[in-house]
């Protein structure tokens, strides 16, 4: 114990090694949500932005309406590492998550100016109910692999993204 009061973390000083998903856990993880329930729904294309877009957490949970490009299939990153802009590409399945989020947040009627990632009531989502909810996911979906944010950033593949757009 720290004299301020504060514990010291369990994994202080050590590193957790990287435990790679394979393509049909990342699946298994978007079919333990549920696919009627708004909040399955918003969980499943935050998985698939995170996954296929490869977006940091914070990213992900900063993207608002207006940087998501439907016609081209592209999310705009406005304030990414080092507050750098980039278009990052998605392949139509996952888009077709999102756009399905995107119109479960119209019939809930929030707002174009509030997070794309956001409550049912229209406030934005911490970066620690992800943290929660990914291995809560998994353990639901059979994976026994430990699940982060991160860990799905990993995967994302420069093939897997439509020519002109990168991920950094």
């Amino acid at each position: 114990m720290v004299a301020t009061g504060r514990r010291t973390p369990a994994n202080k000083g050590r590193r957790l090694p990287a435990e790679l998903l394979s393509s049909e856990e990342v699946r298994a993880l978007l079919r333990a949500c549920s696919s009627r329930a708004p909040t399955g729904i918003r969980n499943r294309a935050l998985i698939a932005v995170l996954y296929r877009g490869g977006l940091r957490i914070s990213e992900a949970l900063a993207l608002l309406t207006k940087d998501v490009d439907v016609a081209q299939g592209t999310l705009t990153v406005l304030h990414g590492k080092g507050d750098r802009r980039r278009t990052v590409g998605m392949d139509p399945a996952a888009f077709a998550l999102l756009e399905r989020w995107m119109d479960r947040r119209r019939q809930l009627r929030l707002s174009g100016r509030r997070p794309v990632f956001c409550t049912l009531r229209g406030e934005p989502l911490d970066s620690s109910y992800v943290r929660r909810l990914l291995p809560r996911l998994a353990a639901r979906a059979g994976v026994e692999k430990r699940v982060h944010p991160h860990g799905l950033r990993t995967h994302t593949r420069p093939s897997s993204r439509p020519r002109g757009c990168r991920s950094t």
